[in-house]
C-alpha cells in the first residue's frame, strides 16, 4: 500500500459538487502509485457499489464511506437547516450495515434540506465505523469558532466516546485557508491533550488543480447562480484536487502520524459487498410467497398452474378460433414447472401472478405481456400473460434457460393512471420498508451542459440558445459526446476560433458533460425484498413529478440505479405504465356505455385476430393512434407489407428496426410474401422453422429452433449459442461452430454435409444479429392489433379515449385532433355547460356521434377548476358570465382560468354576441363580473342575515339586467390563433377562409395552383413502373405551418427541415433540403397564412404504392403575394340595406387610424349603390398595407362579401 491514502473524496455522485468521474479516478490513482482510496460523497451512498466494483476491477482497495450531516439537535425536528459534517468509513461488515442504515434514516426520517442524522442515532449505530471530524463544516471546528477551545475539546471527547476505541480521528487539511491553518493547530493541540489520533485528508472534489474552475462552475449550476454573483457558495482556493502522496507528505511533514494513520485506517477497513458480478452463485433477496395453510411454494405453483391451464382450455374452446391438443399443453406445462421449481423460482412466479391477478380482479388494465416472459405456458396459465405461447410458437427457454441460471424477468404493463394502486397493494402485502422503487440519475447532457455553463458565465440567453442549438444530438448514439459533436459541426468550431469566451464555454462544458445533476425515480423498476431495503442497499425518500404540476413522495427508493440494484441481489420487477392500455380500456368503457349497443358486454379480449377490415385499413396506411405502427416510417412499411394475417404484424414489429431494414430482410420478406420472389430456405431441413417468415430468420426463437432442428441442440443449448452469437467473441464462436457442425452431421448423417453445416451456421450467425424477441413482438403486435380494431370499428369511441388520455399534453392533443379530422370525425368546441372533464361522445342534430372537447384539455385549466365548475352546474346550467362568477369558487376557478375559457370559446353560448365581439366583451367585463360575484358570494355566506331580511330579499325586485360593454371586435386571425394555442385546433373558422373565399370570387386570380386537398388527390400515372422514376409537378399551395422539425443527415453534417402544412382541407408533409434551410426557415411562421411553392415528386415503390414528397423551394406570406397585383380594395355598400353605423360614418375615424398604423400602396374605394339605378365610386384618401389587421377590420366592419380585391381600377356599371 502507498505511503498515503485519500480518505475524503467526492465523486460525481456528490451531485453538482463533486467533479471526479469514477472512470477517470482509478487511472489517476495508478499514475500516482496509489492502490487504495475512499469514497465519501455528500449525504448519500449513490455510488458505493459502482465505486466498489470499479476499484476491485482495477486492483485498488476500496474504502466505503459517506460525508454525513449531523443535525443541530434532533433529526426529527425540522426547524433549522444548519448542520455539521462528519465523515464515516465502514471498517467491517457491521460497519457497512450501520453506515447504510444511518444514511438511509438520514433521508427517510431526518431530511430537512439535507439528509441528517443526529448524535442519538449515531451512538446507537456506530459499531464497526470509523469517524473523521471532517472539514471546517465539522462540529468540532464550528464549536471552536463559536465557543472557544475548551468547548471544541469537549466536543472532540464526545465524538471519541461515540465510536469504538481508536475509531475517531481529528481531520487535518492543508488548503491555504487561514481558518484551516488555525483549526489545524487547535486539532493538533486537542490530539496531544486527549490522545485522539490525527488523520490527513484533502477533501478532494476534482482531479487536477486546473479543474478547480470547472468545479466552481458546477457548484454555480447547482445554485442557479452566475460566477459574477456575490454571496454564492464556493471554494475560495484551488487546493481540493487529488494530490499525490508526495504533496500530502510534504504538506503534513510536521505531523507525520496524520499521514501514517491514513494507511492504518485503509488497512483496518476490510469490507466486502456481496454482489452478482463476483459471487460464485447468484444472490437473491426475495420474500417467500404466503400460501394457504403454509403449503410449499412449489406445490402451490403446480396447483395454480394446473387449475389455470384448465380455465384457459375452456376460454380457447369457447372462442373456437383455433384447435389445441390438450396433451401437448399439459406436457409443456410440466416441463416448465420442473425447470422453474428446480431453479428455485416458484416464489417469483407466485409473487408476480398475485399482484397481476389482483390488478385484473380490480379492473386495472394489464398488458398481455412484454419481453420473453410471454413464451412461458406457466405464465399464461396463472394469468401473468395473455397470449397463448404454443399458438404462436413462443419458446420458454428464451425466457428461462435451464442450462444458464439467471433470474427470470417479467416486464408488466399496467394502465398508467392506476399503476400506483398496484404498487400500494404490493407495499401493503410485503411491508412498506421491504418494497422500494429504483433511483435514476439525470446527467448534464451535451446541449444542457452548454446552456448551464453559458448561463453561469453570463452569456446572453440568445447567444446561449444559438450555440446550444448547433450541438448535434442523437439519443441513440452513446458515442456522440459534446467533444465529438463539436468536431462534426464547423460552425461551432468557427465560433470558438473567433471568440475566446465561446471557446472557454465549450471547453468547460466538455469537462462537465456527463456529471450527475439530480436523482430521480425509475419509471418502472420496483424491488421486493425479504428484509428491510436498507439491509441490502442504502435507501432514500424520493419525489416524482405528476403531470408537471406537483411532486409525489415515494416512500422508499434505492440509492442505487437499476444495474447496481440487480448486482446487489435485489430482484427487480418492472411495473410499466402504458398509455395504450388506458386508451383501450377507455374505449371499451365507452362502447359498453353506448345505449344503442345490445348483447354481451364488450371485451377487447374477445375480438377476432383475423379481421380482414383491420388488415385492409392498415394496408391503406391508416395508422393514426395505432400502437407501435403510427409513425411515418412504419406506415410506409405497412403500405409495402400489406399485412393480411396477425403473424404479419408480429413480424412487422420485429422487422421495423434499422438492422433488418438496411440488411435486406424486409425486402425479402415482402417480395416473398407477395409472390414476386421465390422462398429460399437456408436448408430444406429448416423449412418448418422458417415457413412462417418466408425463409427469413426474423426472430431469436428461430435461431434457437434452427439449432435444435439442424444440430440436435437442446433449446437451452440453442439459447446459449444465440447469446454467444450476440456477444461475438471469436473463441466462443469457434467453439459453438464446431459443436453445431458436429451436431448437424450426427443428427442428419448422409443428408447434411460439413460444408452445408458450416454455411448454415454462418447464415444463422449473420441473421442472429438482426433477430428480435418473438415473444415481445407478439405481445406488442397484439396491443397494436387491438388499437387498430378499435379504430376500424369504433372510431369515435377510440379517438375520444385517446384524446382524453392525452389531454395534459397539448402537442399530442393537437396531433390527434388532426388525425380525427383525417378520419372524418367531428370535434365540437368546449362549452362550460356541455363539456365534461374528458372528451365525451354526444349526438349532433342529425343523430351522428361527435366528440365534445374536454375542459381539462384546455391549457391552464386544471382538473380542480373543472371539477368545481361541473359540481356547480349540476343543479342549473350557467346562464351568463356574471352567473359563472357568482356561483363558482374563485379560489379554484380563478381569473386566469376564466380568461382561458373565454378565449377558447367555451363561454360563447353565454352571450348572443358573435364570438369576435362576445369574447373581447366578456374579457373586458371579467374583472368587474368577478368583483360582483365575490360580493354576492360573501353576502350568501354571511350569517348575519335575519329571517326578516331573507323574506324581504325574496320580495325585492330583480337587479337590472347586466350587459356586456361595447368593445372593438377581435380580428379573425387574433381569435383563431388564440383558439389554436389553447385548443390545438381552429373552432370558429380557419386562417385560410378569407383567401379561399376570395379565390372563388369571379375575376379574382388564385395565387395557388392547388389546395392541399387537391394535391392529395393527385395520383401517380397508371403506367409508371416501379423503377425509381419520378413524376414531378411544379405546384403552389396555401396553408399554415402546424409543425417544423429540425433534422440532420445520418452523418450529422447537414441540416434539413421537415414539417406539416394545415391546408384546411387536409394536411401535407413538406421537406426543405439543406441548401434552402437558412433561406427559408425564418419564413416559416407558425399560424400565419403562407404560400408554398415547390416540387411535388410522385413515384411508385417496389410494391406499387404511390409515394409523394413535397420539396419546398419558396415560402411567402399570402398577404404579400396578394398585394403584388392588388391595386384597389373595393368596398360595396348598398345604401338601401346598409346598417345605420355605416351610413353615419362611425367607422371613418377607425379607418384612418388603421391607415396610419398600416400604410401601404393599396387604395380603398367605396362603390355605393342605391338600387335600382344609382351607383357611385368614392375614393378614400387612405392607402394601406394589405395584411391581416387591415383585411380583418374591413371584413368585420362592412361584411366579408362586401370587400373585393381589385387588380384593375374599379369602373361604374353601365347606367340604365
Amino acid at each position: 500500500m502507498a505511503d498515503f491514502v485519500h480518505l475524503h473524496l467526492h465523486s460525481q455522485y456528490s451531485l453538482l459538487d463533486g467533479a471526479i468521474h469514477l472512470k477517470k479516478l482509478f487511472p489517476a490513482l495508478k499514475t500516482m502509485g496509489m492502490d487504495a482510496v475512499a469514497l465519501t460523497d455528500h449525504g448519500y451512498m449513490y455510488g458505493t457499489l459502482d465505486f466498489y466494483l470499479r476499484a476491485k476491477a482495477e486492483n485498488v482497495h476500496p474504502i466505503l464511506g459517506c460525508e454525513t450531516y449531523i443535525a443541530r439537535g434532533s433529526r426529527l425536528q425540522k426547524e433549522t437547516r444548519d448542520n455539521y459534517h462528519l465523515v464515516l468509513l465502514a471498517r467491517n461488515q457491521q460497519g457497512l450495515a450501520n453506515l447504510q442504515y444511518l444514511v438511509s434514516m438520514a433521508s427517510l426520517e431526518g431530511f430537512y434540506y439535507s439528509p441528517r442524522i443526529d448524535h442519538d442515532l449515531l451512538r446507537e449505530h456506530s459499531a464497526g465505523l470509523i469517524g473523521l471530524s471532517a472539514c471546517l463544516g465539522g462540529e468540532i471546528p464550528r464549536t471552536y469558532f463559536a465557543s472557544g477551545y475548551d468547548a471544541a475539546k469537549e466536543m472532540a471527547r464526545k465524538y471519541a466516546g461515540t465510536f469504538d476505541e481508536k475509531s475517531f480521528y481529528l481531520e487535518l487539511q492543508h488548503n491555504t485557508l487561514p481558518e484551516q491553518d488555525e483549526i489545524n493547530d487547535v486539532l493538533i493541540r486537542i490530539s496531544r491533550e486527549t490522545g485522539i489520533p490525527l488523520v490527513a485528508t484533502n477533501d478532494c472534489h476534482y482531479l487536477k488543480r486546473e479543474d478547480a474552475r470547472s468545479q466552481e462552475i458546477l457548484m454555480a449550476i447547482s445554485q442557479r447562480k452566475r460566477l459574477s454573483d456575490e454571496g454564492r457558495l464556493k471554494h475560495d482556493v484551488d487546493e481540493y484536487y487529488l494530490k499525490s502522496p508526495e504533496e500530502m507528505i510534504e504538506a503534513f511533514s510536521a505531523v507525520p502520524e496524520a499521514i501514517e494513520n491514513t494507511v492504518r485506517i485503509a488497512s483496518l477497513c476490510q469490507v466486502d459487498i456481496p454482489n452478482n458480478r463476483t459471487a460464485k452463485t447468484p444472490i437473491y433477496f426475495l420474500p417467500d410467497f404466503p400460501t394457504p395453510e403454509n403449503i410449499d411454494q412449489s406445490e402451490w405453483l403446480r396447483r395454480e398452474a394446473a387449475a389455470g391451464l384448465h380455465r384457459r382450455f375452456e376460454e380457447i374452446e369457447r372462442r373456437n378460433d383455433y384447435q389445441i391438443d390438450r396433451a401437448v399443453y399439459e406436457a409443456r406445462l410440466q416441463l416448465e414447472l420442473d425447470v422453474i421449481i428446480n431453479m428455485g423460482f416458484a416464489g417469483y412466479f407466485l409473487i408476480v401472478a398475485d399482484f397481476i391477478n389482483w390488478a385484473k380482479d380490480h379492473k386495472i388494465p394489464v398488458g398481455p405481456g412484454r419481453g420473453s416472459g410471454a413464451g412461458s405456458l406457466v405464465a399464461y396459465s396463472v394469468r401473468i400473460t395473455d397470449l397463448d405461447p404454443l399458438r404462436y410458437d413462443l419458446l420458454f427457454e428464451r425466457f428461462l434457460n435451464p442450462e444458464r441460471i439467471s433470474m427470470p424477468d417479467f416486464d408488466i404493463d399496467f394502465c398508467r393512471n392506476r399503476r400506483d394502486e398496484v404498487l400500494g397493494y404490493v407495499r401493503d402485502k410485503y411491508g412498506e420498508t421491504r418494497v422500494g422503487q429504483i433511483a435514476t440519475f439525470s446527467t448534464l447532457k451535451s446541449r444542457a451542459v452548454v446552456r448551464d455553463v453559458g448561463r453561469v458565465l453570463g452569456f446572453p440567453l440568445e447567444q446561449i440558445d444559438r450555440i446550444a442549438k448547433l450541438v448535434p444530438t442523437d439519443p441513440t448514439d452513446s458515442k456522440l459526446t459534446l467533444e465529438v459533436g463539436i468536431a462534426q459541426e464547423p460552425r461551432l468550431r468557427e465560433m470558438a476560433a473567433e471568440d475566446p469566451k465561446v471557446a472557454d464555454l465549450l471547453e468547460t462544458a466538455i469537462k462537465l458533460e456527463g456529471m450527475y445533476r439530480h436523482p430521480g425515480v425509475h419509471a418502472a423498476g420496483v424491488v421486493i425484498a425479504d428484509k428491510d431495503i436498507w439491509n441490502v442497499v442504502p435507501a432514500f425518500r424520493g419525489r416524482v413529478d405528476i403531470k408537471g404540476e406537483s411532486a409525489m413522495q415515494i416512500p422508499m427508493v434505492t440509492q442505487y440505479d437499476k444495474d447496481m440494484v440487480e448486482l446487489s441481489g435485489l430482484v427487480k420487477f418492472d411495473f410499466l405504465g402504458l398509455d395504450n392500455l388506458t386508451k383501450i380500456a377507455d374505449a371499451e368503457r365507452r362502447i359498453n356505455e353506448d345505449p344503442e349497443r345490445q348483447g354481451e358486454p364488450f371485451s377487447i379480449d374477445a375480438i377476432p385476430l383475423n379481421d380482414p377490415a383491420v388488415f385492409e385499413m392498415l394496408s391503406r396506411g391508416e395508422t393514426g393512434g395505432v400502437f407501435q405502427m403510427e409513425g411515418e416510417g412504419f406506415t410506409r412499411f405497412l403500405l409495402r407489407l400489406k399485412p393480411d394475417r396477425f403473424e404479419d404484424l408480429i413480424a412487422a414489429v420485429a422487422l421495423y428496426r434499422p438492422g433488418p431494414l438496411n440488411g435486406g430482410m424486409v425486402d425479402t420478406y415482402i417480395e416473398c410474401k407477395h409472390g414476386r420472389k421465390p422462398v429460399e430456405y437456408l436448408h430444406p431441413i429448416l423449412e418448418e422453422n422458417l415457413r412462417e417468415t418466408y425463409g427469413v430468420i426474423v426472430y431469436q426463437e428461430q435461431v434457437m429452433q434452427s439449432a435444435r432442428t439442424m444440430a440436435g441442440f437442446s433449446l437451452g443449448a440453442a439459447d446459449m449459442m444465440r447469446r454467444a452469437m450476440g456477444k461475438k467473441k471469436p473463441e466462443e464462436m469457434a467453439k459453438k461452430r464446431l459443436e453445431f457442425m458436429d451436431g448437424a452431421l450426427a443428427a442428419h448423417p448422409g443428408v447434411v454435409t460439413q460444408e452445408q453445416a458450416q454455411a448454415v451456421f454462418e447464415k444463422i450467425e449473420f441473421f442472429s444479429g438482426y433477430g428480435f424477441n418473438k415473444s415481445h413482438s407478439a405481445t406488442y403486435a397484439l396491443i397494436g392489433y387491438q388499437t387498430a380494431w378499435l379504430r376500424c370499428h369504433w372510431p369515435v369511441e377510440f379517438m375520444a379515449g385517446i384524446l382524453s388520455c392525452e389531454r395534459s399534453k397539448p402537442e399530442r392533443v393537437m396531433r390527434f385532433l388532426n388525425i380525427a379530422k383525417e378520419m372524418g370525425l367531428r370535434v365540437l368546441p368546449p362549452d362550460v355547460n356541455q363539456s365534461a372533464e374528458d372528451f365525451t361522445i354526444v349526438r349532433d342534430a342529425n343523430g351522428q356521434k361527435v366528440i365534445r372537447f374536454g375542459l381539462s384539455a384546455l391549457k391552464g385549466v386544471g382538473e380542480v377548476a373543472v371539477s368545481s365548475m361541473m359540481q356547480v352546474r349540476e343543479t342549473d346550467p350557467f346562464k351568463s358570465l356574471w352567473d359563472v362568477c357568482e356561483r363558482v369558487d374563485s379560489r379554484k376557478v380563478n381569473k386566469s382560468v376564466l380568461e382561458t375559457l373565454i378565449k377558447a370559446g367555451a363561454m360563447d353560448s353565454l352571450t348572443e354576441l358573435p364570438p369576435e365581439r362576445g369574447r373581447p366583451a366578456m374579457l373586458g367585463e371579467l374583472e368587474n363580473a368577478m368583483k360582483v360575484g365575490q360580493r354576492v358570494q360573501k353576502d350568501k355566506n354571511s350569517k348575519q342575515i335575519s329571517l326578516f331580511e331573507m323574506i324581504a330579499a325574496d320580495e325585492m325586485p330583480a337587479e337590472p339586467e347586466l350587459k356586456l360593454p361595447e368593445v372593438d371586435p377581435w380580428s379573425k386571425m387574433e381569435m383563431l390563433n388564440q383558439e389554436k394555442d389553447i385548443l390545438g385546433m381552429y373552432v370558429s373558422g380557419h386562417p385560410l377562409d378569407t383567401f379561399l373565399a376570395a379565390g372563388k370570387k369571379e375575376g379574382i386570380k388564385r395565387e395557388w395552383t392547388h389546395t392541399v386537398g387537391e394535391l392529395d388527390e393527385i395520383e401517380a400515372p397508371a403506367d409508371m413502373e416501379e423503377d425509381g422514376r419520378h413524376q414531378v409537378y411544379d405546384v403552389t399551395t396555401l396553408g399554415v405551418i402546424s409543425e417544423v422539425i429540425d433534422r440532420r443527415t445520418k452523418e450529422g453534417k447537414q441540416r434539413y427541415l421537415q414539417g406539416e402544412i394545415d391546408g384546411m382541407d387536409g394536411l401535407l408533409q413538406f421537406h426543405i433540403g439543406s441548401k434552402n434551410v437558412e433561406r427559408l426557415e425564418k419564413k416559416l411562421a407558425l399560424g400565419e397564412p403562407l404560400l408554398f411553392t415547390g416540387n411535388m415528386e410522385i413515384s411508385r415503390d417496389r410494391d406499387g404504392n404511390a409515394r409523394k414528397t413535397f420539396r419546398l423551394s419558396e415560402v411567402e406570406r399570402l398577404t404579400v403575394a396578394r398585394q403584388k397585383d392588388v391595386k384597389f380594395i373595393q368596398i360595396d355598400v348598398d345604401l338601401h340595406r346598409a346598417e345605420p353605423t355605416i351610413l353615419k360614418g362611425q367607422w371613418m375615424d377607425k379607418l384612418f387610424q388603421v391607415g396610419r398604423a398600416h400604410p401601404g400602396q393599396v387604395q380603398i374605394v367605396f362603390r355605393c349603390t342605391l338600387p335600382p339605378r344609382w351607383e357611385s365610386l368614392v375614393v378614400v384618401p387612405v392607402k394601406v398595407d394589405l395584411n391581416h389587421q387591415v383585411t380583418s377590420f374591413l371584413e368585420q366592419t362592412f361584411g366579408e362579401r362586401s370587400v373585393v380585391f381589385q387588380r384593375r381600377k374599379p369602373k361604374l356599371a353601365k347606367s340604365h
